[in-house]
């Protein structure tokens, strides 16, 4: 089930309120792209900062506007087992797909505690259900064997967005769990080294904005066109380090949000402290511009008169 371009989305907000209208165009624009689902209320889409009113609203608002053109996949977890059993039931009965829970964060559990915590949510709903395992933000990560009982005992845990910067952890996890056991790359840069080793697929942030990008990128891989996968991953790893340099002056979900009032998806109504970091990312969409459409033809052109074997 979990396979491909699945993106994290922001939740656009309007005079303190949620902005149905924004959010509605920015999940037709990932449909547009062709993305294989969307992720509503996950850390990105600042959950922690949600009402439990409006975590539903927008998961109910999301299975709404995609209408059965793409999956949802709502973030329910938290570090409290009987609020994620909550939070999961509650989006099963809006209609979503599946869940994405992020490792308990702060409580630190054991092992063991982590195998109880999911096992428990798994037992409480039918929805398919993807781990998050991201210790750089929860201190604390599912341990590989701890995934590979999960995956054994609870049918319902088919997937695992890995955030820990490792491409030797997901080579460790997909030795260890069946080849029906979805890994998604949950880093937007190393989503390329991710599928080299067995992922599958990437949750993506970057996709808020070049959902287009990311699909073709996962897609060239998929296909085995490994040199238009590398090459484009390149290009998109220009614009990335353009705005990692941007990132030191802003949080990553605060550029996310002011990157999404270049290409208008959202509507521009934020604070001026994003209205003007949103211009600095005029610098990244320029960046992007070059090398998506002037250096990556460029070199793929090279590239195929050279008549590479793997790419006749």
């Amino acid at each position: 089930m979990f396979r491909g371009v699945y993106t994290a989305l922001v939740t656009p907000f309007r005079n303190g309120g949620i902005d149905r209208e924004s959010f509605r165009v920015l999940i037709e624009s990932q449909v547009a792209a062709g993305v294989t689902g969307v992720v509503p209320v996950g850390t990105t889409g600042e959950s922690p900062t949600l009402s439990h009113t409006e975590h539903a609203e927008v998961i109910r608002l999301a299975v709404e506007y995609a209408a059965g053109r793409c999956q949802v996949i709502a973030g329910t977890g938290s570090n409290s087992t009987a609020e994620a059993v909550e939070l999961t039931r509650g989006a099963a009965e809006a209609g979503a797909d599946g869940a994405l829970l992020v490792v308990p964060y702060y409580n630190k559990p054991s092992q063991e505690g982590l195998f109880r915590h999911y096992r428990e949510i798994a037992a409480a709903t039918p929805l398919p259900l993807m781990l998050y395992s991201i210790p750089g933000r929860a201190g604390i990560e599912i341990g590989v064997e701890t995934v590979a009982r999960l995956a054994a005992e609870c049918p319902t845990i088919r997937s695992i967005k890995e955030a820990g910067g490792s491409v030797e952890r997901v080579s460790q996890l997909r030795q260890a769990l069946p080849e029906t056991f979805a890994i998604l790359s949950g880093d937007d840069s190393l989503t390329l080294p991710f599928l080299s080793v067995g992922a599958v697929g990437v949750v993506s942030v970057a996709s808020n904005l070049l959902p287009a990008d990311i699909v073709a990128l996962v897609a060239a891989f998929e296909s085995g066109d490994t040199a238009r996968a590398r090459l484009t991953s390149a290009a998109w790893r220009t614009v990335l380090a353009f705005w990692e340099q941007l990132a030191f002056w802003a949080s990553s979900l605060i550029f996310v949000l002011a990157a999404t009032t270049i290409p208008g998806i959202l509507r521009d109504t934020r604070p001026a402290d994003l209205v003007l970091l949103g211009a600095l990312i005029v610098g990244a969409t320029l960046a992007r511009a070059v090398a998506i459409y002037l250096i990556l033809p460029l070199t793929l052109g090279a590239a195929q008169r050279r008549s590479l074997p793997h790419m006749r």
